[in-house]
Formats: C-alpha cells, structure tokens, sequence
C-alpha cells in the first residue's frame, strides 16, 4: 500500500513539472513547483498516517473478532454437552455420563453399581462384563475433557487420541469417541469429524451417543456442503431415534435445507 501512495505522489509529481516545462522557467513558477510537491509529500505522510491508524483498528478488531469466535464456540459447546447430559441421564450398561465424571472429583471410586460378574449364555460361552474403569483411566478421560471444554481443541484431539489408543475397551470409550469428532468439528477440522462422528456409529451402535454422533455427522456432511449426505443422515436420525432431542435438531437442519434450497 506504501508503495502504491509513493507511486501516485511521484506521478503527480511529474505531471507538474511536465506542465511546468513546457513554459518559461520563472522563480515565482519554480517556487510553485516546489509548493506543489511540498504540498504532494504532506498529503502522502497524511495518508501513511490515516492508513497507520487504520491498521491498528483493523487489528484490534480482528482480535476481539477472535475473542468472539472463541466464545462462541465454547458456548456451543457447552450447550451441547448440557443437552446430551440432559436427555440422555445414563449410558448403556456398564457406562457412565459426562454429567456424572464431571460432578465427581478426581479421586472419587465409581459406586453406581457393584461389579458385575461373568455369566454364562445358553450356548455355554462365557461373557465378561466390563470392568470398572480405573483412577488411570478415568483422570486420563477427565483430562482430555477438560481440555476440550477449556477451549484447547488440538491438545483435546490428541488426549482423546490417546485415550482410546490406550483404554480401547473403556466404558468411556464411546463419549471419549463422540467427544474427539466434536473437538475435531468444533476445530473445523470436518474430514476428521466425519471419520470420527462415523467411529461412534459403527464401533458403539448401541451407545447413548450414537443419536447425537448421527446429527453430527449431518452437520458435518453440511458444512462440507455435501447436502445429500446430510440430508440422508439427519433423516435417519428423525426416522430412527423420533422421540429425542438430536431428532428435533435434525429436523430443524433438514428444514433450513429445504428454505435454502439444498
């Protein structure tokens, strides 16, 4: 932008002493010359300065911009998980919800239920319940869940990461899955998502987070403007979960869809 202004002042400059050549060299006409390009550079130092203070407004409006996108983000976020605590109350057996890690403190021994024992099926197999998790495991999941609420997506991706690769058979391992494609959507990161938000339908289909895992994966398909996609999933979420709250946003997307036309 320097450049340009200094450019323009220069022509300017040069057009004048072009008119002025083109008559009778004179003081008064030399001193108009000098007036002229004294008058040229003053105006060119104005500018710098006006474009100066335009930056920094820009600066500072881009950071507060951020600030707001930040917020906005964690809002939704906590809005989410509030819902899902809220609708959902407990997981499948054996599992336990965000809302009751969250209301624990860190050290507090899992008392839902006693341990569950081996029991056997009318075909004679064995069948192991899972096991309660341990302090490791649940400090591990809490630690990656706070991140993710405090805002640090790519630090959350990676716990969860972690933490799966680490606990694959947890009784977390279904939220700490949902939690990880919402980090990633949250961090616009929506190939990641989809794969992940996909983890959660194929790996836990009977999981209390499969409903909001589906609406998810119709929100992600849509970001991408993949709108098929996202209309054939949030459809089966309508059709197959019709009385929850994922079912009620679905239906709100789908509706949007339609008005724009998708």
């Amino acid at each position: 932008m320097n450049k340009r202004l200094y450019l323009i002042a220069l022509s300017l400059l040069l057009s004048s002493l072009s008119v002025t050549a083109q008559e009778p060299l004179s003081r008064s006409g030399t001193l108009g010359v000098n007036r002229s390009a004294v008058e040229i550079l003053n105006r060119l130092d104005q500018l710098e300065k006006e474009i100066r203070q335009l930056r920094g407004d820009m600066e500072v409006i881009n950071h507060d911009l951020s600030g707001i996108k930040r917020r906005q983000r964690e809002l939704y976020l906590d809005i989410d998980r509030r819902l899902s605590a809220l609708e959902l109350g407990s997981v499948h057996s054996g599992s336990v919800t965000d809302k009751a890690i969250d209301n624990q403190p860190v050290d507090a021994e899992q008392t839902l239920a006693p341990a569950a024992q081996p029991t056997m099926t009318d075909a004679g197999a064995l069948v192991v319940p899972p096991q309660p998790p341990t302090r490791e495991e649940k400090d591990a999941y809490r630690s990656a869940f706070n991140l993710l609420k405090e805002g640090r997506y790519e630090r959350s991706i990676r716990a969860f990461s972690s933490f799966l690769i680490g606990y694959p058979k947890s009784s977390y391992a279904d939220n700490a899955q949902y939690w990880l494609g919402e980090a990633n959507y949250v961090s616009r990161k929506y190939p990641a998502a989809v794969k992940e938000f996909g983890k959660v339908i194929s790996a836990f289909p009977n999981s209390s987070k499969t409903p909001d895992a589906m609406l998810k994966l119709g929100f992600t398909h849509y970001e991408l403007k993949q709108w098929d996609k996202a209309r054939e999933t949030l459809t089966a979420v309508v059709q197959k979960y019709p009385q929850s709250t994922a079912a009620k946003l679905a239906q709100t997307r789908l509706k949007r869809m339609q008005d724009e036309g998708r």
